[in-house]
């Protein structure tokens, strides 16, 4: 059974998949820019949960280019067939969004729709900062997958063991390191031992 914040849980991973607001989300779907705001999902005194129309959801969903069981995949956290995990490309969290295999792992992981590939091959991860410039920017979604080979000149994503991660193009593969070379051409390249390597991705598709 679906409860009150299940719902809201679900509007609100709905509007980050459309990269917005939940007041950008309801402008885009043509509601009242107030209709998602966190001051709607209560009675004026705080006592009474409120609840989204059906209509609402509907043209929320149409608006993100998704269905009612894409929007149940967002509130579960479950990814529907046909769609892959999906997350910001965070740096040094508390507790690694990835297990010991480098797969998805956690709570904050929403959904998003991609034909072709499985939550058990690939996932995506959202640019929120400039560290990427001029490749990637802000809002630009990544699709990494651990299957694909990786070679030299291929742009990946590497996850240090101190947490940090960040994309770099494999500009040589060494028996006990990578070089990798920064998207900015102004930086300089830098050879990574294999020990301080958590895991390192290809990135097969790249939303802009």
């Amino acid at each position: 059974m679906l409860t009150h914040d299940d719902i809201w849980r679900g509007i609100d991973r709905l509007a980050r998949h459309a990269q917005t607001s939940p007041s950008g989300l309801a402008r885009r779907a043509g509601l009242d820019s107030t209709t998602f705001n966190p001051s709607k999902r209560v009675s004026a005194d705080g006592k009474k949960p409120r609840w989204p129309s059906t209509e609402s959801i509907a043209k929320a969903l149409a608006a993100a280019h998704l269905d009612f069981d894409d929007f149940a995949g967002l509130i579960s956290g479950k990814p529907a067939a046909g769609a892959l995990p999906s997350r910001g490309l965070a740096d040094g969290e508390a507790e690694s969004p990835f297990d010991a295999a480098g797969l998805p792992a956690g709570p904050d992981w929403d959904a998003i729709p991609f034909p072709g590939l499985t939550p058990d091959e690939a996932f995506a991860l959202t640019v929120e900062d400039d560290r990427m410039l001029p490749v990637y920017r802000r809002g630009d979604r990544l699709v990494i997958s651990h299957n694909a080979p990786t070679r030299v000149g291929d742009r990946v994503v590497v996850q240090r063991r101190d947490g940090t991660r960040s994309a770099w193009t494999l500009s040589e593969k060494l028996v006990q390191s990578v070089r990798l070379t920064p998207l900015d051409p102004m930086a300089a390249s830098i050879t990574l031992p294999l020990s301080q390597i958590a895991w390192l991705s290809r990135i097969v598709w790249v939303s802009q």
